[in-house]
């Protein structure tokens, strides 16, 4: 049987930001792309990293770490364009997309996810918020293979989901952790001073 695998998608452009970039925003010193990187290589799942060919800090935000790196040579489209660049480069069996851009995402939310898939392997499983609220990652069964790999566009893997609502299974975690999406400096700067920082 294929062995499952992590694609995290961290090719974006980040143009809100206004000239920084929200990946390499530091959390508690790390930079969130190797923060997230970092969580998804504790599951113990293979992971590949889809990253933008002009902005070389998040690849070496990556450094050291035992992963895959892609480069999307044209990322522009949208998140398709990231999403089967890194599908391309993978074997074929399960997937967890992972968004990097999801501050509060821990390690023990991806071993959660990864524990849902093993109980139910033939379903997708998506994160939610503790309210219920849709959000990331993402688990596709290999059967979904063909499908993620016609995308085109920003949509992303939703049109997926919805088309087999029937087979989708949501895993609720902690707080907004599935939600929590920072997409300009004040927004990075109004979560960290909920944190206290």
């Amino acid at each position: 049987m294929p062995e499952p695998a992590i694609l995290i998608l961290a090719a974006g452009a980040a143009t809100r930001m206004r000239g920084g970039d929200k990946l390499l925003e530091l959390i508690d010193g790390e930079a969130l792309l190797t923060r997230i990187a970092r969580a998804a290589l504790a599951t113990g799942w293979s992971v590949t990293v889809a990253l933008p060919p002009d902005r070389p800090g998040r690849g070496a935000a990556l450094a050291g770490l035992n992963l895959r790196a892609v480069t999307v040579p044209d990322p522009g489209p949208g998140m398709a364009a990231s999403l089967v660049a890194g599908l391309r480069a993978m074997p074929a069996g399960p997937v967890m997309l992972l968004l990097a851009d999801l501050p509060e995402i821990t390690a023990d939310d991806l071993i959660q996810m990864v524990r849902a898939h093993q109980d139910a392997p033939e379903l997708i499983h998506r994160g939610t918020a503790a309210d219920g609220t849709p959000g990331h990652p993402v688990i596709f069964p290999g059967w979904t293979r063909p499908e993620l790999l016609r995308l085109e566009g920003d949509q992303g893997a939703r049109a997926v989901i919805r088309q087999h609502s029937d087979r989708l299974r949501l895993t609720a975690l902690p707080g907004a952790h599935a939600t929590t999406d920072l997409d300009t400096p004040e927004a990075w700067a109004e979560w960290r001073a909920l944190r206290g920082e």
